[in-house]
């Protein structure tokens, strides 16, 4: 009997604390129903991708900014013009932040994307770099230049080496235009133009007399248009307008309010005097 009894009673205290556990549980999952969404709303991640400088790093500044309304900025850093473009398209970015506006609209030409700018936050100077050569005037017949392959940014190229006398364009050639070395229309010097991947110019840099190179793969490399490039850009003419670098984003996005945060981040006077002190005029505020 005493047995019995023992038996019973542990049998009724297992089954309190069962209940209580499910009790316990069932609250726990109100909890999460009722909390959780409230949790979603206090916090929002934003999934930025980015060339690794100047974008990545100006992107850093705005993290303290963002992470005072709530919002986790996730840089996704990437070392090419092609990945970031694909996967904002296909969703695995909310933004990307590495392109001049030119170069989004020959991408969504192009590659069929839908990809709009959400605001221009920055201008880079293109520059022309010596390599074996050390100076434009050393510039002989036979000797090679490199320049960016993809339409917007040779096109950019290109008019720099007009602008310093180097080659003449065809007329009617324009930033807005998708030039390659077939629209030149004649060379005050006897040399080689050879069209390669923009990530590359910097280290094929030392094989050729010159390089024109974009201005995010110029300071990765430790180059400074303001300091280094034999040549840059006339910054009083169309090249800052029309090479204005974008915070970009999938149509229908721009006005999303997280979205919409990041905007005013980069545009903050954090952003603009972080600009200003690092790059040296390599990379120039638009706003």
């Amino acid at each position: 009997m005493k047995k019995f009894f023992t038996l019973t009673l542990s049998a009724l205290l297992v089954l309190s604390l069962l209940a209580g556990c499910g009790g316990s549980d069932t609250a726990s999952a109100g909890d999460a129903a009722d909390g959780g969404d409230a949790a979603a709303a206090e916090t929002t991640t934003l999934k930025v991708g980015a060339s690794i400088t100047p974008h990545a790093e100006i992107l850093e500044q705005c993290k303290p900014i963002l992470a005072e309304q709530g919002i986790e900025l996730e840089i996704v850093e990437y070392t090419d013009y092609v990945q970031p473009n694909e996967a904002l398209e296909n969703g695995d970015l909310d933004a990307n932040y590495f392109q001049h506006i030119n170069y989004l609209n020959w991408f969504n030409g192009d590659y069929g994307t839908h990809l709009v700018s959400a605001c221009t936050v920055h201008y880079e100077p293109f520059g022309i770099y010596p390599g074996k050569a050390s100076s434009l005037e050393e510039l002989k017949d036979g000797d090679e230049v490199i320049v960016p392959n993809d339409g917007s940014n040779e096109t950019r190229a290109l008019l720099l080496l007009q602008q310093e006398g180097i080659i003449t364009l065809k007329d009617g050639i324009t930033a807005a235009s998708n030039a390659t070395v077939r629209d030149i229309d004649s060379y005050n010097v006897d040399i080689t133009i050879r069209e390669m991947d923009a990530a590359q110019l910097t280290s094929s840099l030392q094989d050729v007399a010159l390089s024109v190179i974009n201005g995010n793969y110029a300071l990765q490399a430790g180059l400074n248009a303001g300091t280094d490039a034999l040549a840059v850009e006339d910054s009083q003419g169309d090249a800052a307008q029309e090479y204005a670098n974008v915070l970009a984003v999938k149509e229908g996005s721009e006005d999303n309010a997280a979205i919409q945060a990041l905007v005013e981040a980069l545009h903050s006077d954090t952003v603009r005097e972080y600009i200003e002190s690092t790059y040296s005029g390599a990379v120039v505020p638009l706003f």
